[in-house]
């Protein structure tokens, strides 16, 4: 029980109906999307652009590096857009108890 008496573990529906996982799996669909999405385009063209070329295996390289960078940008973008989602919601909760 919290200091107004209710119990914390209640389970309170989501607005729109939602269920309470769905984010979750909302987030780690497009986390893992800018993990996998851009390493594995560069790791194809890196193999073929070297095979090509025959620079094996610095274009390679220097596409991984490329993608884990992107990856690393696209990451923090989406986790700093769901803090921002998740403050305006606890905002708005914060609002409606008063």
């Amino acid at each position: 029980m919290n200091e107004k008496g209710e119990n914390p573990n209640k389970r309170i529906p989501r607005q729109g109906g939602t269920s309470w996982w769905e984010p979750a799996v909302e987030i780690f669909t497009e986390v893992s999307g800018w993990i996998a999405g851009p390493i594995i385009l560069a790791l194809i063209a890196g193999k073929y652009l070297d095979g090509r070329f025959g620079t094996k295996p610095w274009i390679f390289l220097g596409l991984t590096l490329t993608a884990f960078i992107i990856s690393a940008f696209g990451i923090v973008r989406v986790i700093s857009r769901y803090m921002k989602k998740m403050e305006e919601e606890n905002k708005n909760k914060n609002n409606q108890d008063y």
